[in-house]
């Protein structure tokens, strides 16, 4: 991780990684917790033909060792969780009057919006339904100003970009910290 500063306040050891840096570390944990968990699950019972010798084809495989190292990863894991969860809930974005955790709401938000006003944009004022067992034309008729849903589909999506690059921006540039463990 780039640029890692230590901390060691209250006999507590801690980095000061960004957003972004701290999402790549809980992969990496979750990746390793799965890799451990599977290789438990190749090692733990295994099978030996009759008249084969047991130990020359038991898988090595260390209960405790492996209980103690999904205990750690699990740990780590909930630790770098829950500093990403008090940094999101702490860290106001520039431009919004909104934390990160707010904001992780308002942009889904904001996509639902400019899909329904894309929708309703595109839309004629007056369109022929499709109706494959009537010979009756029936027409459908928009019950709103096409131009004015336009201009708030402009409006939605420059506010949904601009979002996205205020959480971009502090993703990779404001700090939070995380326990750093000794092996």
């Amino acid at each position: 991780m780039a640029e890692m500063g230590e901390k060691t306040e209250n006999k507590e050891k801690t980095i000061c990684v960004t957003s972004a840096e701290a999402a790549k570390l809980l992969r990496k944990l979750n990746e390793e917790l799965e890799n451990v968990l599977l290789m438990e699950q190749q090692s733990r019972e295994f099978s030996a033909a009759v008249g084969e010798d047991v130990e020359d084809v038991r898988p090595a495989y260390d209960y405790a060792q492996v209980q103690k190292r999904v205990e750690v990863l699990e740990t780590r894991i909930r630790q770098v969780k829950h500093a990403i969860s008090a940094f999101n809930l702490a860290q106001e974005v520039p431009g919004f009057d909104m934390t990160i955790d707010q904001m992780l709401v308002y942009i889904p938000q904001l996509s639902q919006r400019k899909m329904k006003l894309d929708l309703m944009q595109k839309r004629l004022p007056k369109q022929r339904e499709k109706i494959s067992y009537s010979e009756i034309i029936d027409y459908s008729y928009a019950n709103y100003d096409i131009e004015t849903v336009r201009a708030d589909y402009e409006k939605a999506a420059e506010e949904l970009s601009r979002a996205q690059t205020a959480l971009d921006l502090i993703n990779t540039t404001a700090k939070l910290e995380i326990p750093v463990w000794e092996e």
